[in-house]
């Protein structure tokens, strides 16, 4: 396939996909960067395509379209100083709030900065005046890329419809050649998009209203007997016993089982399954246990097996997203919805039926196989996932855990048992990082009366060590609990960790942190633990004492390896006997 090929395929796409959303037209004005978009928005007849000389009258007659229809209008022109002169009409469009959907050829950026013609900086030229900015590779159809542009069309147009209407900016980087040099070929079954000529991921004009959401839900759930609740991390107002309730609910009114990341405070009771990552591993079941509907809200968790699964999946997945952010990194949603899990989740619950009560019943019993193959692998040791469980096991149930990204977090999510009462977990999971989490933590401790423990490894807490001088600055109390394996362990996971030439150095990057004198420097108290005994009392004395205590466990990064690759079997026996 040759670049412009590449490029003519995902254009079309996503200008399919933008027919499928009902936009009221598109506007061009000449150029020759621009022509592969030219060529799919003309591609069709979808809809409308009108032509206008200059872009500052394109732009406005663009303008004029929507006020007109009330749904977007889409521009396109070429690259330099015709998106400049766009600028009138974007700033109405968005004081206005008129959607508008405008799309700039660009040079490619091995271009951009040389003296190339008709080359300037297009990276949000619109500054503020646009709802969202998107740079759009357009060199390699494949199958993934395909779904994100035709994701990409929909969340364009749903952005700009949102609950403040406005324009938003997609900048193309095209290369040359830019004209095809023969027609591009039927679209295959993998370019075609949704059956039915719907729209990727559709969505629903409820502006927060769960009696609207529930009601475009329902017909969902009425018709798949055999569905799951994914609950990823929800923080803030969101989070709370309300919503481990009413997802609760929801689950024993469907018979729908609960795969719930920690992090979204729902990973309790029966109807959650605490160990979907090491089930999930397990290919048969992860085949047989095929859903033909999927409702999630928060994040979407870590584990990747539970991503890969859902990828694969053949089902109807609907994301409720209150703030529409589109937690959808797989390109699977059919709908989001913006409103409040709890409340559409609790009318859910009172007009559901369950479908199926053999599903809950195999999620349950194949949960409770792994938790007796895993028990015996943890017990009796001090390992990363044993700490992980421990924490989950034996906190009261008003304190709150933090816990650093990286290996910490999916330790969490891979071993944290189900509690009838769940645990405020809590983590810096939005960009991933492991900076800050120490003074993250110690915020999170500021303003609570109950215990707070901070879950972290040697590398981030190393990363964040200067946040440490809030020990004694604060007295802020705060626990601990540092898993010291000596180097970024999460990495020998990866195939990375073979490359012996520069892994040690340069990906591991070891610390040679002496704990002890770290904890003198900072005024911490430190409690070195060596057994599950050990490391049960020193975090019951922790969590009631003052000031800042530092739990130590020191772990080897060669038997984590080993070890989790040993539950990860034992499961996978356990369900197969």
């Amino acid at each position: 396939m040759t670049v412009s090929n590449d490029s003519h395929l995902l254009l079309r796409a996503f200008c399919d996909e933008l027919g499928r959303c009902a936009i009221s037209g598109a506007v061009t004005s000449p150029g020759s960067r621009s022509t592969p978009l030219i060529a799919a928005l003309t591609a069709d007849g979808g809809f409308p395509v009108f032509s206008q000389v200059d872009e500052r009258s394109a732009a406005f007659f663009a303008l004029g379209l929507a006020k007109e229809t009330g749904k977007p209008a889409v521009l396109a022109c070429t690259s330099g100083t015709a998106a400049a002169n766009y600028l009138p009409a974007i700033v109405e469009a968005h004081e206005a709030r008129v959607p508008m959907i405008v799309c700039t050829a660009d040079r490619p950026p091995e271009l951009r900065g040389i003296g190339a013609g008709q080359t300037i900086d297009q990276v949000k030229i619109f500054g503020d005046h646009v709802l969202s900015f998107t740079e759009v590779g357009v060199d390699e159809a494949n199958e993934f890329n395909l779904r994100w542009m035709r994701s990409l069309a929909c969340r364009s147009v749903w952005t700009s419809l949102g609950q403040r209407r406005g324009p938003v900016h997609l900048n193309f980087p095209l290369r040359e050649p830019l004209v095809l040099a023969a027609s591009l070929p039927a679209p295959t079954e993998e370019e075609e998009g949704r059956s039915d000529r719907r729209p990727w991921t559709a969505r629903v004009e409820s502006f927060g209203d769960p009696v609207a959401a529930a009601e475009m839900v329902a017909p969902i759930v009425a018709s798949a007997p055999k569905g799951v609740l994914v609950a990823g991390r929800v923080e803030g107002s969101l989070n709370g016993l309300r919503l481990t309730a009413a997802a609760r609910a929801f689950s024993a009114a469907s018979g729908w089982p609960i795969l719930a990341d920690p992090l979204s405070g729902c990973r309790s009771g029966e109807e959650s399954v605490a160990n979907y990552d090491a089930l999930l591993r397990a290919h048969p079941l992860a085949l047989s246990a095929q859903p033909t509907a999927v409702l999630r809200f928060g994040d979407m968790p870590a584990s990747k097996p539970l991503r890969e699964w859902l990828r694969g999946l053949d089902a109807v997945q609907v994301q409720i997203d209150p703030e529409m952010v589109w937690q959808d990194p797989s390109l699977d949603c059919d709908l989001v919805i913006n409103a409040q899990p709890s409340a559409v989740l609790e009318l859910l619950a009172e007009r559901c039926v369950v479908g199926d009560p053999s599903w809950a019943a195999g999620w349950r019993e194949a949960d409770n196989r792994a938790d007796d193959a895993v028990a015996p692998l943890l017990d009796g040791g001090v390992s990363e996932p044993a700490v992980a469980r421990l924490l989950g096991s034996e906190l009261p149930d008003e304190a709150t855990l933090f816990v650093a990204s990286s290996m910490a977090v999916r330790d969490v999510e891979s071993f944290f048992p189900n509690r009838e009462r769940p645990l405020r977990v809590m983590s810096n999971r939005g960009a991933n990082g492991i900076d800050g989490t120490i003074a993250s933590a110690y915020g999170a401790a500021a303003t609570n009366d109950d215990p707070t423990v901070l879950l972290i490894g040697d590398v981030a807490f190393a990363h964040d060590i200067g946040s440490l001088l809030t020990a004694r600055r604060s007295g802020i109390p705060l626990t601990i609990v540092l898993v010291d394996n000596n180097g970024g362990g999460i990495f020998d996971f990866l195939p990375v960790s073979t490359e012996s030439r520069y892994y040690d150095e340069h990906i591991l990057t070891s610390t040679q942190l002496d704990v002890s004198a770290a904890a003198g420097a900072f005024g911490l108290h430190l409690l070195e633990v060596e057994t599950p005994g050990e490391l049960s009392a020193a975090l019951e004395y922790a969590i009631s004492s003052d000031g800042t205590q530092l739990i130590h466990v020191r772990t080897e990064r060669a038997a984590n390896v080993e070890l989790h690759a040993e539950v990860w079997k034992a499961v996978a026996l356990s369900l197969a006997r």
